[in-house]
């Protein structure tokens, strides 16, 4: 009997116990035996040897044959596997349906994303959402981050991913499949101070990252794959996007409205108060009529 060992492990994982597992494979092969001759062979306690044997006609994987003495045999490998898928999916699909009834009544439901605190952690994660990105990305980094993730970045493009990079400074990068747009609307505005620091990574509209060290260098940052966290991280890179298009085509204008750096849509400038839309007077005969 090689590889019994193992294939008594496997079958534990299948649900069986110990025991069970050696007495099927004990009668595996053989002609019906009774559950003495059983427990002499397989060294199932003889004391449990007839209550593992019912559990097993109970499973479909032994049949009873006889019973003056009772003898057992195991079904053959491919009717058991048969049998073990059916009652897998048939409790499965009771499951499901238990549960699709007491889902919208247990109470709130939460969303599980994975929290980090040190950048090789925060960059790694971001490596490994590039590797198994396949369809689109959007990223929007420092530059000082975005060489570190250059290499995942170029070969994310390689593969044919479409990749919307938004970078705060001027990488070394080209891309074949995608766009790399500087941002300079808001440089020294964005965040309270110069040295802050972020990383916003999206792939496939359905894996999110979102890091931030206002200080340069005390991450924090969660990841999830969750479409509505991606969604909400894809709008905020998309959007700084579109206003870095358009401040690249008005800049004189903007500039001379909103001042060096835009900081005056961050900031309020003073101006002079709305007046009050006048109030509409109503008709003379209506206001004699409720005189």
């Amino acid at each position: 009997m090689s590889g019994v060992p193992g294939t008594v492990e496997q079958l534990v994982e299948l649900g069986f116990s110990h025991y069970e597992a050696r007495a099927y494979l004990g009668l595996l092969g053989q002609d019906p035996m009774t559950g003495y001759a059983l427990a002499n062979l397989t060294r199932v306690p003889q004391p449990k040897v007839y209550e593992t044997l019912r559990r097993l006609v109970h499973k479909r994987a032994v049949v009873q044959v006889g019973d003056d003495p009772a003898r057992f045999v195991a079904v053959s490998p491919a009717q058991l596997l048969d049998n073990l898928s059916s009652d897998f999916q048939r409790r499965l699909a009771e499951a499901e349906l238990g549960l699709a009834r007491i889902g919208p009544a247990a109470g709130p439901q939460f969303r599980v994303a994975r929290a980090m605190r040190d950048w090789p952690a925060i960059a790694g994660q971001a490596e490994q959402m590039l590797r198994h990105a396949e369809r689109h990305v959007y990223l929007s980094s420092h530059v000082s981050q975005l060489a570190e993730l250059a290499d995942s970045v170029r070969a994310a493009d390689a593969r044919g991913v479409r990749l919307d990079i938004l970078s705060f400074g001027k990488p070394e990068l080209t891309l074949e499949h995608g766009r790399v747009l500087v941002h300079a609307s808001t440089e020294g505005v964005l965040y309270r101070h110069h040295q802050a620091r972020h990383l916003a990574l999206v792939a496939d509209s359905s894996d999110a990252l979102w890091a931030l060290a206002p200080d340069g260098a005390s991450w924090d940052a969660l990841t999830a794959s969750d479409p509505l966290l991606a969604a909400l991280v894809k709008g905020y890179i998309r959007h700084d996007g579109y206003v870095q298009e358009i401040y690249a085509e008005f800049r004189d204008v903007l500039r001379e409205r909103y001042g060096p750096g835009l900081a005056k849509l961050v900031v309020p400038v003073p101006g002079p108060a709305a007046e009050p839309p006048a109030r509409k007077r109503r008709p003379a005969s209506r206001r004699a009529h409720t005189a």
